[in-house]
């Protein structure tokens, strides 16, 4: 084994300033008639971003929405739940990496994936164990510094300083390439491939796994595992740029009550394939006079998929890279930023963060595997997953309406409706990766999704299917407490646990449906829906003004404690405080319900000010970010602090944004104050610095509050640009005093999908203290169903 010493380390750094430079980037592109604002895009991204804290990020490479996410693990020794920390594989504390996986989650809230972990080492000692992480030299993982660690859109590099190797890695769309270089090339090479290797692991994990040595040095496989996604399979393929002069497949399976009849050399390690639950393989290449580049391709179909995926995106490391930044910029440069430094990174980095799923996840041929574990073949676009609905119907997804070509959210429905047709339920997702469920969170948010792309004139999809779809999942009884749902207009709590927050959910995903029917000329359905969106009314106690949960007999459940956050009980991951202002379909109901704008304000600002002094709430992993019981790194929170525009203050909108703001994000690696859950805490972000936000997915509308930037130009997806310009925006002038669009002034609190689809100028005055008369009056308020004047659907994405 070797183990560099300080001077091997800094020559390391000096390779590392030559190497990892990014290419000369041109000034950012303006709109005609425009002068350049500042850096590229890409150049102001920090992945590093939430790979502390709670953010659960990865700092690895990845091409816009890869299905590789090709990024180090630190550790994977933690069993299940306790590896909440590490549910991105990555920890920025963790000193050591025990290897390089294909696959990863971007913020998720729970995890699983890290397939595939590959570890280089130079010298003559080979471990094939990761080791301890306490006990440097103890196994395969290896110690490194942060200083010589980089990270960029589309590249990651580190030097491995016990196992003597400067690592870089880039990944196209279905593939990753990696490149090790020895310190010294008297060393030999090896690669060890782990298949024992999971996140959030356990034993038993893996149910079943292959590995073998194909006659033209290409090695494939593929693994089973019994995970967050149940009977999981996914297969790889690895090409080397050298030629093999040595390879173990090692089965470290103990206990094997039937091994079978043993066929020619079966007895060693130097077979051609292997098959167990419990693999791990050596690769040897003996000592190189240049780095050795390894490219690797998954698929969940079959090893013949990662073979043709392999194949797909020719080209050798420095090729692919070049092609990914290229990818990159071009996804990036939709928004160029001129704010202060700090500002400027976490809004680019924010807007990298959700360019990363929904993943692509078929085949470049169009096979993928569906929720019912059978290959099928998408026809004329790219299926998808990773589908955190829950958490991304929210912003994620109509960020991407804004700042993606059509095609993107077009093929997002049609993957939606796709793994309808193969669901052996027959509904749309919940939370799919890889093609299969998981069954994780609450609601039919596939729904507001399809609406919102419809909605907004979106085609490239069969929108009687879409609807037929959402219609399937709202009437499936058997999920959720959907049954009584229907018969009673709530989810009873002695029936099904979080019934509270179900009930309310329902009711939103209901009058999106509504909104698409109604839009269709499908006006059965669209009344059939309406009624339902009205069910939140249900759980709503007008004694306490909250939301809560009812049992079969109509009564409320007691005892009731507002603050309480237990997993199963009346919510989901919240309490009464966040999941009482969960009705964005109609807020204008709500605060009729709470008394009045008055009450309605008195009681957000209860919210932000509650004092927690003597909560904990430590037992729940995902209640980050705490604001009073406002509770930003979970998803339930993350429109409320729009929601004094539906009560006439939109000037305490612009005081609580800039509370969130700079409390919540920071260019650091701790810089998120809870998961990013796949790019919504990150869209949140982007649309808050803007200046306006989605509250009401399929309303049309967005609630203006303030921005966060001097300056930044939106390119939209139909050639046309939107400038976003605050003038004397600085801490000294914090809030709204006027807004113009095209020179128009806007005295409302929203704006229109069609006014920012068509371009133009929105201009904010900032001034030291609140303009109270703007926006104020009750005609000036966002949507809501009750004061209902938009029209059904917009004329189109151009």
């Amino acid at each position: 084994m070797t183990i560099l010493h300080r001077s091997a380390v800094t020559a390391w750094l000096a390779v590392f300033a030559a190497a990892s430079l990014p290419a000369q980037s041109p000034p950012n592109q303006a709109p005609p008639n425009q002068a350049p604002i500042g850096p590229a895009t890409i150049d102001l991204v920090n992945p590093m971003i939430g790979t502390g804290g709670e953010g659960h990020t990865f700092p690895g490479a990845v091409a816009p929405f890869g299905m590789v996410q090709f990024s180090p693990d630190t550790d994977t020794s933690c069993v299940v739940r306790e590896c909440y920390s590490h549910a991105a594989g990555y920890r920025y504390a963790d000193p050591t990496i025990q290897g390089f996986s294909l696959t990863h989650f971007s913020g998720a809230g729970h995890s699983d994936l890290g397939d595939f972990l590959m570890m280089p080492v130079a010298g003559d000692d080979v471990p094939l164990a990761p080791g301890d992480p306490g006990k440097p030299g103890s196994g395969y993982r290896s110690r490194y510094d942060h200083a010589a660690e980089v990270a960029r859109p589309g590249y990651y590099a580190v030097v491995l300083k016990d196992r003597g190797v400067h690592a870089e890695l880039t990944a196209g769309t279905r593939i990753g390439v990696a490149r090790y270089r020895a310190a010294s090339r008297t060393q030999p090479m090896h690669l060890v491939l782990d298949l024992r290797s999971s996140l959030y692991n356990y034993p038993g994990k893996v149910l079943w796994s292959s590995v073998r040595l194909r006659p033209d040095g290409i090695v494939t496989g593929c693994r089973q595992t019994r995970g967050w996604a149940p009977d999981r399979t996914l297969c790889f393929a690895l090409r080397f740029s050298a030629p093999l002069t040595g390879h173990a497949f090692v089965s470290t399976e103990t206990d094997v009550t039937y091994k079978g009849f043993q066929g020619p050399g079966r007895g060693s390690d130097a077979v051609a394939e292997r098959a167990g639950r419990s693999l791990v393989a050596r690769f040897d290449f003996g000592p190189l006079d240049r780095a050795i580049e390894v490219t690797s391709a998954i698929s969940s179909v079959d090893e013949a998929g990662a073979i043709a995926n392999l194949a797909s995106e020719p080209g050798d490391f420095d090729a692919i890279r070049a092609k990914t930044r290229t990818a990159w910029r071009a996804a990036l440069d939709v928004l160029t930023i001129d704010a202060p430094a700090p500002m400027r990174t976490s809004v680019a980095t924010a807007l990298y963060h959700a360019l990363i799923a929904p993943a692509v996840a078929g085949d470049v041929d169009g096979r993928y595997r569906g929720p019912d574990n059978q290959i099928h073949r998408a026809d004329g676009f790219v299926f998808r997953s990773t589908f955190s609905l829950w958490d991304t119907f929210r912003a994620e997804h109509p960020l991407l309406t804004l700042i993606q070509p059509a095609s993107t959210s077009s093929d997002i429905v049609r993957s939606l409706v796709a793994s309808r047709d193969h669901s052996p339920d027959g509904i749309l997702p919940v939370w799919q990766f890889q093609g299969r469920e998981t069954w994780t969170m609450i609601g039919y948010h596939a729904a507001p999704v399809i609406a919102d792309a419809y909605l907004k004139g979106i085609g490239g999809f069969d929108a009687d299917a879409a609807l037929a779809a959402m219609e399937a999942s709202a009437t499936y009884a058997p999920y959720g407490g959907l049954g009584a749902y229907m018969t009673r207009g709530y989810v009873p709590i002695d029936r099904e646990p979080e019934a509270a927050s179900k009930t309310v959910e329902y009711a939103y995903d209901d009058w999106t449906i509504a909104r698409m029917a109604r839009a269709m000329g499908r006006t059965d359905i669209a009344a059939t829906f309406e009624k339902r969106a009205g069910n939140w009314r249900n759980s709503f106690d007008v004694r306490t003004g909250f939301i809560r949960a009812r049992k079969s007999d109509g009564a409320f459940r007691v005892p009731f404690d507002p603050t309480a956050i237990n997993y199963g009980s009346d919510y989901t991951e919240g309490n009464a405080w966040q999941y009482s202002w969960f009705v964005p379909q109609d807020q204008a109901a709500l605060v009729r319900a709470l008394g009045g704008e008055a009450a309605t304000i008195a009681k957000l600002d209860a919210m932000f000010e509650f004092d927690n002094s003597k909560l904990d709430y430590s037992h729940a992993e995902d209640i980050a970010g705490l604001i009073g019981q406002y509770i930003h790194g979970n998803e339930p929170s993350h429109h409320v602090a729009y929601l004094y525009s539906y009560a006439g203050a939109p000037w305490r909108t612009q005081a609580r944004l800039k509370q969130i703001v700079e409390s919540q994000y920071r260019p650091t690696p701790d810089g998120l104050s809870g998961n990013d859950d796949l790019g919504q805490m990150s869209a949140w972000l982007v649309f808050t610095a803007l200046g306006f936000y989605p509250v009401t997915p399929a309303s049309l509308e967005y609630v203006i509050g303030r921005p966060f930037v001097n300056r930044a130009v939106l390119a939209l997806p139909n050639g046309r640009h939107l400038t976003i310009i605050a003038d004397r925006l600085d801490d000294g002038h914090p809030y709204v005093g006027a807004v113009t669009l095209n020179g128009v002034p806007v005295t409302r609190a929203y704006l229109r999908h069609a006014e920012i689809m068509a371009g133009g100028e929105l201009r904010f005055t900032m001034q030291p203290g609140p303009n109270t008369a703007w926006a104020s009056r009750r005609a000036d308020r966002p949507y809501s169903s009750s004061t209902a004047r938009l029209p059904a659907r917009s004329a189109g994405p151009g």
